[in-house]
Order: structure tokens, then C-alpha cells, then sequence
């Protein structure tokens, strides 16, 4: 493995993980399970074995306006409950930092009837913070029955900025503990996604060692599940299973049609707030299930052996964190886009397709649904995951007959990389109004 090729599966490794709900309440609910950890760490007297389920705690979230939106209608897992104020308080109760993205893995009966007693008695408190970062978690603990023996109030905050799963501060007893660059000042001294290009991604992925790119199948191991779970259960909408149910009236029995029925049915069920993690990319279980479903589809539906099918997999993800990368974690940019883009071209990859119809593919689909607006996650989120799709293959077969949306149509350029930052400037600068009267008409509903 060259000092590149490691690189590179360094930042797949960074961006494409496994996330358990939807990643804007979790990243709260990791913010309040590691103030609480502060707190047990350094009041062993107040805080003994066992004492999380019966505390009284007091929990303060100041939170971005995007983190906000996202994490409003969403089911949190195993809850059969919404939104951000019962994610907080589940950090609390049994929330372990230590699992990141998967901070509520262990979560009981028990521990979701204390976070409801927590929630509907309102220690949960969640405002909207005033800061410049996109992605913006403050999750402040005080312990309200604290023991009278206790030297300080214990109390103690943690701070997440920029990626979900990033702690950039703690602080116990208004006592700095660690304080860190955010990802945005990280990402100022180097792009991050390390200045790839998609030639570059295309040839990492024909090229690389299976042995050292075969991980990426654990892709297929969790977002699969998900999908049938979602196909045999009765979660959110019920989108895929409404499609795959009607594959042999409207929907008819081709690729097309199981794609987006498998790709919406693990949205569907993970959105809905079931109990199985999705491979995230770039911060979003959305994203890496879009990234990754249409592509497992394939190969299910045409054998496709592991090595072509982890191949596909990795150009795919690694497109979709190339775009992303322009974007932000979180933009006014609905992240299926970014992701259906990165699917398309692992199916041109799959379909035999070379660098040309890469490129072709990613200008069909920029020209295409690149407006596509982000309205928070909710169940809904499925029917924008099966359109995703659905674009991703009329891309990818029109890529692979020599189609592609030429450079005297709007933000395509007659370079594929340019075309790629345009998305960027969209999502990022341009619908920042957009995104703002978004989220105005959402609060005031």
C-alpha cells in the first residue's frame, strides 16, 4: 500500500462508519452522555454505580439551526418517540461516548421510560445557538439533587462542532478540561477529502488491493439489513415496501424498481427510529445507505461477485464524500443528491463503463436534481431516497450510451470538477436564504 493509497482509506475510514439513528439528535445525545461521563469522572461521592437511570438531571442543548432541523421529526431508535429533547435525554440516562455515532447501542425498556419521565417534565431545554458553524452541539448537565457533600456544582458541558462525532471541548465546574480545532479550522490547513479528483477516485478504485479495500462490504452488512427489516416491518411512510409490493403492477419487476424499493425500505426503517445501525457516509445514515443500497441491488439482483461489488462500493462512496466535501456536513442541499450521484457512478462502474461516463454520469445527475431541498429528516426522507435512486440509474444509463448534459446547460461545466464545486457554491452560499425560511416555516407550524 502506497503513502496515498493509505491516505485515502484513511478518510473512507473517517467518513463512512456505522451510525445507530439519525446522526443530528445522536450527535446531541453523544454530547450529553459525555458531559455526563465528566460529571461520574469527577464526583465519584455523588455519582455511584448505577446512578444514571435515577438522577435529575437538568440538560441544556444549544444547538445550530441545521441540527435544529434535522432533528425535530425524526425518530430516535428503539423510542417509538421524536425529536431532540428524548435523544438528550437518553445521552443521559445511558448514553456511552465511547460508542460515537452508536452512543444509544445499549439502550433498555427501562432507560427510554426514564428518558420520557426526563423529557415530559422539561429538564430538557434546547435553543437555538448562536454560532457560524453548520453543525453545533453544546450540551450543558447540571445534576439538580447533587449531594449537599459535594465541594462543586456538579456540572459539566461538552461541545461538538463541524463532524458529528467531533468533541472539540469539555468543561466541568466551568473548568476547561480539553480544547480542540474544529474540523473547519482543520480543514483550512488541507481539503478534506485531500484534494481528490474523480479521475483519481476512479483509478484508486480499479486499483487498489482488495485485501485492503474488502472492508467496505461491511457496507452491504448493515445497510442490507436495514433494507429488509424495513421491507418486513411497518416503519415510517412504508415507501419500499410499497414499491417492491407493487413490482408487478406500476412498479414493474426491473432494476430500476428494486433499487429504489430496497434503498427506501432501509430508509424507511432506520428514519422511523429502528434499532439496527446504518454505514454513514459523511456524517448522514441517509447518505451511506443512497451511497451504497442501489449498488448492493445490483449485485444481488446480477450476481455481481465481492471484489467488482467492493470496487463499485468504494468509487461510490468516495465520490459522494468528494462532492460532500464542497457542501458541508449540513446545507440547505437535500443529501440524497450527493449520494444517488456517488451511487450512479458505481453503477457505470459495475455496467462496465470507464472514466468518460464517470464524468457523464455526475453531470446527468447535476443537471438534474441538484435543487433538491433538505426540509429536516423525517419519514419523508424515503420518497427523496427512492427519487435519488431513480435518477442515479437514468444517469448511469445514459451516461453509458454517450449521453451527457453538455456545458451551455446551467451550472455544467465542461470539467467534471467544476461542475462538482458549482454544487458546492449552490448548497453551501446560494441557499443559505432558502435554508433559514426553511426552517422558519418548519418552527412556526
Amino acid at each position: 500500500m502506497t503513502p496515498r493509497e493509505k491516505e485515502i482509506i484513511d478518510l473512507i475510514h473517517s467518513e463512512v462508519k456505522p451510525a445507530l439513528g439519525c446522526t443530528e439528535p445522536i450527535a446531541v445525545a453523544l454530547a450529553v452522555a459525555k458531559a455526563v461521563e465528566i460529571i461520574t469522572e469527577n464526583c465519584p461521592g455523588v455519582c455511584p454505580d448505577g446512578w444514571r437511570r435515577q438522577a435529575d438531571f437538568k440538560i441544556e442543548v444549544e444547538v445550530s439551526a441545521n441540527i435544529l432541523k434535522n432533528g425535530m421529526g425524526v425518530g430516535i431508535p428503539g423510542t417509538g418517540m421524536v425529536g431532540i429533547p428524548v435523544a438528550a435525554a437518553l445521552g443521559a440516562v445511558c448514553g456511552e461516548s465511547a460508542l460515537g455515532l452508536e452512543v444509544l447501542r445499549n439502550l433498555t425498556p427501562e432507560d427510554v421510560l426514564r428518558a420520557r419521565e426526563l423529557a415530559d417534565t422539561k429538564a430538557v431545554k434546547v435553543t437555538v445557538a448562536d454560532t457560524d458553524h453548520l453543525l453545533y452541539v453544546k450540551a450543558t448537565v447540571h445534576l439538580a439533587d447533587a449531594h449537599a457533600s459535594a465541594r462543586v456544582d456538579p456540572h459539566a458541558y461538552a461541545v461538538i462542532e463541524d463532524d458529528h462525532d467531533r468533541i472539540v471541548e469539555t468543561s466541568f465546574a466551568d473548568r476547561i478540561l480539553m480544547s480542540s480545532e474544529s474540523a473547519a479550522a482543520t480543514e483550512e490547513k488541507g481539503h478534506k477529502d485531500l484534494g481528490l479528483t474523480v479521475k483519481e477516485i476512479l483509478r484508486f478504485a480499479q486499483e487498489a488491493r482488495y485485501e485492503d479495500i474488502a472492508f467496505i462490504l461491511e457496507d452491504r452488512t448493515l445497510n442490507l439489513a436495514l433494507a429488509m427489516e424495513g421491507l418486513h416491518g411497518d416503519y415510517g411512510l412504508k415507501v419500499g415496501k410499497a414499491i417492491r409490493e407493487n413490482q408487478k403492477g406500476v412498479f414493474g419487476s426491473d432494476f430500476l424498481s428494486y433499487a429504489m424499493g430496497m434503498t427506501a425500505a432501509a430508509s424507511d426503517a432506520r428514519m422511523a427510529g429502528c434499532t439496527l445501525p446504518a454505514m454513514s457516509n459523511s456524517g448522514s445514515g441517509n447518505q451511506g445507505i443512497t451511497v451504497s443500497m442501489p449498488i448492493i441491488a445490483y449485485a444481488i439482483k446480477y450476481n455481481v461477485d465481492d471484489e467488482r461489488l467492493a470496487r463499485a462500493l468504494i468509487l461510490s462512496n468516495l465520490v459522494a464524500i468528494h462532492i460532500k466535501s464542497y457542501l458541508g456536513k449540513l446545507s440547505a442541499l437535500c443529501g440524497c443528491v450527493v449520494a444517488s450521484t456517488g451511487s450512479a457512478c458505481g453503477i457505470v462502474y459495475l455496467e462496465g463503463g470507464g472514466y468518460d461516463q464517470v464524468c457523464a454520469a455526475i453531470q446527468n445527475m447535476a443537471g438534474n436534481i441538484t435543487g433538491m431541498v433538505c426540509d429536516g429528516a423525517k419519514v419523508g426522507c424515503a420518497m427523496k431516497v427512492a427519487s435519488g435512486v431513480s435518477c442515479a440509474v437514468q444517469s448511469a444509463v445514459l451516461a453509458l450510451r454517450g449521453t451527457c448534459i453538455p456545458s451551455t446547460d446551467g451550472i455544467i461545466e465542461d470539467d467534471v470538477e467544476k461542475t462538482i464545486r458549482n454544487i458546492g457554491k449552490i448548497g453551501s452560499a446560494g441557499m443559505k436564504t432558502t435554508d433559514r425560511m426553511i426552517l422558519d416555516i418548519m418552527l412556526c407550524k
